[in-house]
């Protein structure tokens, strides 16, 4: 599960107010919108390999300044050149519309 504030802080992001946790059909119809990213465990869940650790940690790095922004966090685990990547909102109990919000931005900073 991600850390969050349960606030958004961008108001760029077109989002206002507390996030809601969306069932699992909402959730499941919309993994189109992020290319890539499954359910596992109850978190959006992706699985990156880069070709080696600079380059994971670069895109780390890009993400970290992206969850900022949303004040969105995902957990996530960097071992050498791979980077395991689960987010989910832990005030909310599961998968919101912010959770999307940073698996877009995951794909942005991937080129995708």
């Amino acid at each position: 599960m991600a850390c969050d504030g349960g606030r958004l802080s961008d108001p760029a992001s077109g989002h206002n107010g507390r996030m809601t946790r969306l069932t699992h059909d909402e959730t499941e119809s919309r993994l189109d919108e992020i290319p890539g990213w499954g359910i596992t465990n109850g978190a959006l869940h992706r699985e990156i390999e880069f070709r080696n650790f600079v380059e994971a940690f670069g895109f780390m790095t890009m993400v970290a300044i992206e969850a900022e922004k949303l004040n969105h966090h995902p957990d996530w685990s960097n071992a050498w050149n791979k980077v395991v990547i689960d987010i989910a909102s832990h005030s909310e109990g599961g998968i919101t519309d912010t959770c999307f919000a940073l698996a877009a931005a995951v794909n942005r900073a991937l080129g995708e």
